[in-house]
């Protein structure tokens, strides 16, 4: 391994060990707190441009696998371990997450307190650092990383967001068999996904409900949209999850202003829940170390119930927008609301991920709930 020094931007230097790839990246620091799924973590679009401190002191142990995969690649700065295990062990291995993250050329450090990095995000927030395996020296560090650009500055969705419009083709995972189902031949309904970095489970969960599914990029052509919509050639849009701060995606939010005008089913996801809510006129804040994990509780709102969510962002809907749409959810560690159905139009979102990977499955039933939407017509 080689050595590593970081410096964070309340003037915290620390050296460790590093796996993966080599070389300087500058990021935002945060930490997760699930217990498994580090590779659907580390190939999570959403976390583009952060170095994601891990509360689970063992990692790499299960190896990695391409059925995992959440994405095409892994876009995250880097992963911050305190344990990490190159001789991995389980059946479905294939090789190891050291070989993921170079290939991608993420940066993985380890032999590193990651309690003492987690209460200081905790107490601090989340804040830009630098990690280096070529500079050592933390004067030069620090201005590195004051003159490097801060993410909230940064337009993520383009690095991540899919090229080319295609069919997604996998239906659910099947823990028995080890396989993905296959889409219905007869679905019940055809929606376009935009991906601003959407997770593969999330398909998966929509085509496992009788979804066709369609991706499209972030520059999609939104009156070519409305107008196959309009044909009866699709029955909605799905907003998928993404990274960085939503207040960025000007041309996003302008070309969801005209699907929601034109009374188009919409369903969003974590970011796509937060355009949903700029859209309408109310702008997003930024939590202080935002909700990155998966035992996070919110009570539904319509049956009384508690569910144990799967969590994944750093922005959150203002509590005003209970002026234009009706809470469903409630983040019972913050009372940050976590779900809306609109008044306007059809459209509703949740800011938790419901496909549950890695996390508890009992949120799963919203897609099931956007099925509904679709053809209640």
């Amino acid at each position: 391994m080689k050595r590593v020094w970081l410096y964070c931007e309340n003037g915290l230097f620390l050296e460790a060990n590093s796996f993966g790839a080599s070389g300087t990246s500058v990021g935002e620091i945060v930490f997760n707190t699930s217990l498994t799924g580090y590779q659907e973590i580390v190939t999570d679009p959403s976390y583009a441009g952060q170095f994601v401190t891990f509360t689970m002191p063992e990692i790499g142990n299960v190896g990695v696998n391409a059925q995992d995969m959440e994405s095409r690649g892994a876009f995250a700065k880097g992963i911050i371990v305190r344990n990490y295990h190159a001789r991995y062990s389980n059946f479905r291995a294939e090789r190891s997450l050291d070989a993921l993250l170079e290939e991608f050329g993420v940066m993985g450090i380890c032999d590193i307190d990651t309690r003492y990095l987690t209460k200081m995000i905790r107490t601090e927030g989340a804040m830009m650092m630098i990690a280096s395996t070529e500079v050592s020296d933390p004067k030069v560090l620090a201005k590195m990383l004051a003159k490097a650009p801060r993410i909230e500055a940064i337009n993520y969705i383009e690095q991540v967001s899919t090229k080319a419009s295609y069919r997604h083709q996998n239906g659910a995972y099947d823990l028995d068999t080890f396989e993905y189902s296959v889409p219905s031949a007869t679905p019940k309904a055809k929606i376009v996904a935009i991906d601003f970095g959407v997770k593969r489970n999330i398909l998966n969960e929509l085509t496992a409900v009788g979804i066709e599914v369609e991706v499209v990029p972030n520059t999609f052509d939104v009156v070519a949209l409305i107008a196959r919509y309009e044909r009866g050639e699709l029955q909605g849009v799905f907003l998928s999850n993404g990274p960085g701060d939503p207040l960025v995606l000007t041309q996003e939010v302008a070309k969801i202003r005209q699907l929601i005008a034109k009374k188009i089913p919409i369903f969003g996801i974590c970011l796509g829940h937060q355009l949903l809510s700029i859209a309408h006129g109310f702008d997003t804040f930024k939590l202080k170390f935002g909700h990155h994990g998966g035992n996070h509780p919110v009570r539904n709102v319509e049956t009384g119930l508690v569910e144990i969510t799967a969590q994944n962002h750093n922005y959150n809907v203002p509590p005003e927008i209970v002026s234009v749409a009706r809470v469903t959810h409630i983040n019972l560690f913050d009372n940050t609301i976590e779900g809306l159905v609109y008044n306007d139009a059809p459209v509703f979102s949740v800011q938790h991920h419901p496909e549950s990977s890695p996390g508890p499955h009992e949120s799963r039933y919203i897609f099931k709930s956007f099925l509904d939407a679709l053809t209640k017509n």
